[in-house]
């Protein structure tokens, strides 16, 4: 099956391209008409000065006629030279004319190489981000209130761009594989047993004993008729009414002095065990088959909760949420810490020369590695994008660029050819 034809276009026209493109060629226009102008001029000579010498005129018309007619030989060798180029000259398919027409793909192929051996190597890489002080520049730019504000309007527009364009399905699955599948997946015995075990050798959950006792002394205190309509409750129907009312007004009191007294006193027994409770508990969690199998049904029994499952199908929306009106408020915390972040790396980046010379090591790593590992792929575009522009067309925009000048060989050798033919007839002359 035969493979389909790639199809050549057109090198692109830059912005604004059509109106510099017509004053170039108006330009090269010019120049052409001068240089058939210089070409007609000797050719004129030659011939006056031919009509002259055999008319019998003076021998310096000899001079003038060799000179013109050296002219003439320089302006149509420069004309051949230049015009094959670009197309055939006259039309007739002289070989190794229309050049560039005609070797357009090996052209790229060599601008590709020569950008790749001469741009993309390491050493020139390095050479000129080192030159340029990167860091320092980001640094007097982001230092600039305006910039920071400018960059993080792009971020916030990157932040929106990319948020509205994720699915919410494909989050909130990739919530539920990546973290709390991987949450259910390992143990929490062990972690949860070294947490607590490190807690309570920094001593950091005494606040939370002592709020503890506070509360219970409190609710004690404000719980007198509770306690006794409890103790009531629990006595004997025989029991007579004022005997319940003193045995419940004495155990309010024992309940009472002993919160006080575990409130108060910080080694009370109660204390102790429950410090002992609490370090037997942190062992067991990482040691103890049965407690570890317990703490994995809790896992399992607070994962599976409704409650916990609409928190965790929620957690992307109201994430989502909160990342939007971040974003689209420019007065909102986020941009603001993300605006002050950046202010403050830029008067970093221009006062820490250690920073600055990290920063830069940064960027010289990045774009060495780029170089390194993509050059090839960065030089492709070059070729493959010549190898895709149409030749014809290719070779007129070429010629528009430089067309211009070129035409200055030929004008050169109409005169240096005039001024080598008088040379030699001159030296002819005296030699002979």
């Amino acid at each position: 099956m035969e493979q389909p034809r790639s199809r050549k276009i057109a090198p692109a026209d830059p912005p604004g391209g059509l109106a510099r493109e017509e004053i170039k060629r108006r330009g090269l226009r010019r120049m052409k008409l001068v240089a058939l102008g210089f070409l007609l001029g000797a050719t004129t000579i030659f011939l006056l000065t031919t009509w002259a010498q055999s008319a019998g005129w003076p021998a310096w018309v000899g001079y003038v006629r060799a000179a013109a007619e050296a002219g003439m030989v320089g302006a149509l060798a420069d004309w051949f030279a230049v015009t094959a180029l670009f197309r055939h000259p006259l039309g007739i398919k002289i070989p190794h004319t229309a050049i560039i027409p005609n070797k357009k793909n090996v052209l790229g192929d060599s601008l590709g190489d020569f950008v790749g051996t001469n741009f993309l190597s390491e050493d020139v890489v390095r050479d000129k981000l080192r030159r340029v002080q990167t860091a320092q520049r980001v640094g007097e730019w982001l230092a600039k209130p305006d910039n920071a504000e400018r960059v993080t309007a792009e971020l916030a527009t990157i932040v929106r761009g990319a948020v509205k364009v994720l699915r919410d399905d494909d989050v909130q699955a990739v919530l539920e594989q990546a973290v709390v599948r991987r949450v259910v997946d390992r143990d929490w015995g062990p972690p949860l047993g070294k947490l607590l075990e490190q807690v309570l050798t920094d001593g950091a959950h005494y606040r939370l004993v002592d709020l503890m006792c506070d509360r219970s002394y409190e609710w004690v205190r404000a719980n007198h008729e509770t306690v006794l309509r409890v103790v009531s409750d629990r006595a004997p129907s025989w029991s007579p009414k004022f005997v319940d009312a003193m045995l419940a007004d004495k155990v309010y009191g024992e309940v009472l002095t002993f919160a006080w007294a575990v409130k108060t006193d910080v080694n009370h027994p109660m204390r102790l065990a429950l410090d002992k409770f609490l370090t037997e508990f942190a062992q067991d969690l990482q040691k103890d088959p049965e407690t570890m199998a317990r703490a994995e049904q809790v896992k399992l029994q607070l994962v599976e909760h409704p409650e916990v499952q609409k928190l965790i199908g929620s957690a992307w929306s109201t994430a989502k949420d909160m990342l939007l009106t971040a974003a689209e408020d420019p007065s909102s915390e986020l941009r603001t810490r993300v605006r002050d972040g950046l202010l403050s790396l830029g008067e970093r980046l221009q006062s820490d020369p250690a920073l600055a010379s990290k920063a830069d090591g940064w960027v010289e790593s990045a774009a060495v590695y780029v170089v390194n590992h993509y050059s090839r792929e960065i030089t492709t575009i070059i070729t493959d994008t010549i190898e895709r522009w149409d030749a014809e067309e290719t070779s007129r925009k070429i010629e528009l660029q430089v067309g211009r000048d070129l035409q200055f060989i030929r004008i050169n050798g109409t005169v240096v050819g005039a001024l080598a033919g008088l040379v030699i007839y001159t030296v002819a002359q005296l030699l002979f």
